[in-house]
């Protein structure tokens, strides 16, 4: 049996994955489209699109691009709407796009806090809120949001992409508890530290602290009881076992994810 045959978890599914043109994004897309969903992916850099559009269509998936900035609420309404035009119906929601920034809180900008927000925070409500009126009389549904250990504690240079992941753990249980009546599960994925590309913007907080990025990621990991990062795939697993039927009795949940560093 083919993989575009072979049945899956996700078989008969349609997914909308934000933020599927790298890292985290992307693995999700890989792993819905192993196990049979149909896919509507999103980001902003169309090149980087087509190589996850490809990767997915390897695996047999059915996959439709759209390019947008989640952060404009127009684009992201805009979005959803075409994602329901082109899969029919969204049964699962990955809200994974987003941005970081990394300051002291004392000398981030207006502009830059407003970035983090618009795109980590707004984005998330104005995608979720679409697809939410959609899925309602449908009568189910399964919304992952793409957190951070940045959502459950506090961080030295990154109020901004702080206080954004604490406001999706906040969306996420409040969504679950108007949500539960009808059939849909929203929860989310709090990942530690992710071998991607994101990483690399931690050489930031080295130029602040006036350290190289060997020795900041040298701290990062001295935090983390299993001694390594996370990989992508990792991520994956946790995000389709919640779009997947096996976690239908779950909702409202925050999981971390994060080789034992927040232990809670």
């Amino acid at each position: 049996m083919n993989a575009a045959s072979r049945p899956g978890r996700l078989a008969g599914r349609t997914a909308l994955i934000t933020g599927a043109s790298r890292g985290i994004g992307r693995a999700i897309a890989q792993r819905y489209a192993e196990e049979g969903a149909q896919l509507f992916l999103t980001a902003t850099h169309r090149a980087l699109l087509e190589e996850t559009q490809a990767l997915a269509e390897a695996q047999g998936a059915k996959v439709t691009l759209h390019c947008a900035d989640l952060g404009q609420q127009e684009a992201a309404q805009a979005m959803v709407d075409a994602a329901i035009a082109a899969l029919g119906g969204i049964d699962i929601l990955v809200n994974n796009a987003g941005v970081y920034k990394a300051a002291r809180l004392v000398d981030t900008t207006a502009e830059d806090f407003d970035r983090v927000m618009r795109v980590n925070v707004y984005g998330v409500f104005h995608v979720m809120q679409r697809v939410l009126r959609h899925m309602q009389p449908r009568g189910h549904g399964k919304v992952v949001n793409i957190a951070s250990t940045a959502g459950k504690w506090g961080s030295m240079n990154q109020s901004a992409y702080n206080a954004s992941k604490h406001a999706v753990v906040g969306l996420t249980r409040c969504a679950a508890l108007e949500m539960g009546a009808h059939g849909i599960n929203v929860n989310a994925i709090c990942p530690g530290f992710v071998q991607t590309d994101m990483l690399q913007e931690f050489r930031a907080h080295g130029d602040i602290l006036g350290l190289p990025f060997e020795k900041v990621m040298e701290a990062g990991l001295a935090r983390v009881p299993l001694k390594r990062f996370l990989q992508p795939r990792e991520i994956a697993e946790l995000a389709l076992y919640l779009g997947a039927a096996e976690s239908d009795g779950m909702t409202g949940q925050t999981l971390l994810l994060d080789g034992g560093m927040l232990m809670v």
